[in-house]
C-alpha cells in the first residue's frame, strides 16, 4: 500500500497516548493509529491489539521507552512487532524505516523560518513517506509545505475541533492525527 492510499483510507488518524485512547480508538473508524507510548517491555502487545483491530499501527520511536535515538530502535520495532511504520523526528531512523520496508513519517515541528528551510532540506534529502506537520493548526504553513512536496502530509499538533480540521484539509493537508479522542468520531 501507497502512502497515499494509507491516509485515503482515513484521512483522521487516532493519536494514542495511554491505554485509555488505545481502547477508545478501537471503537472508531480510525483505520491508522499512532502509538505515541509504550516501552520496549510492552510495544509489541500494544501493536498486537492494533493489528488485531484491523488498523495499522505506526509506533513513533522517538516515544519508546527505551528506545534511543538510534538506527537500531527502527531494526527493534521490525524484528519484535508487527508495526506497519515509524514516526520520527530524527530522519535517519525515518530512513532506516523505508530501508526496512516499513513507512516513514517524519514529525517536523516548524516553528520559524529556519525550521522551514531544514524540513524542506529533510524532504530532499531523505524522501519520507509521510511529513508531520506541527503544530497542524498553522495553514500557511502547511499550504506552503504542499506547494514544495507532493509527499503527504498530515496536520498534527493542537487540532481541537472541526473547523480545525477542515482548514488544515483546505490548506493541503491529507489527513490530519489527534489524540483530542471526540475528534475520532467527528
Amino acid at each position: 500500500m501507497k502512502a497515499i492510499e494509507l491516509l485515503e483510507t482515513s484521512p483522521v488518524i487516532a493519536a494514542v497516548k495511554d491505554e485509555k485512547g488505545l481502547k477508545k480508538c478501537f471503537e472508531s473508524e480510525c483505520q491508522v493509529v499512532f502509538v505515541l507510548f509504550g516501552s520496549i517491555c510492552n510495544i509489541g502487545g500494544i501493536v498486537d491489539q492494533i493489528k488485531a483491530q484491523g488498523k495499522t499501527a505506526i509506533v513513533h520511536v522517538d516515544l519508546i521507552a527505551g528506545l534511543n535515538a538510534k538506527e537500531v530502535a527502527v531494526d527493534f520495532v521490525k524484528q519484535n512487532t508487527r508495526a506497519d511504520g515509524i514516526i520520527s523526528t530524527k530522519p535517519l531512523l525515518v530512513k532506516r524505516a523505508l530501508e526496512l520496508g516499513l513507512f516513514g513519517i517524519q514529525r517536523t515541528f516548524i516553528i520559524d523560518s529556519m525550521a522551514m528551510n531544514t524540513t524542506k532540506k529533510q524532504i530532499d534529502t531523505f524522501h519520507p513517506d509521510l511529513v508531520e506537520i506541527m503544530p497542524g493548526v498553522m495553514p500557511k504553513v502547511l499550504k506552503e509545505i504542499r506547494e514544495y512536496t507532493d509527499i503527504p502530509i498530515i496536520a498534527g499538533g493542537l487540532i481541537s475541533d472541526k473547523k480545525d480540521i477542515m482548514a488544515a484539509f483546505s490548506a493541503g493537508a491529507d489527513a490530519i492525527s489527534t489524540t483530542k479522542e471526540e475528534l475520532w468520531f467527528a
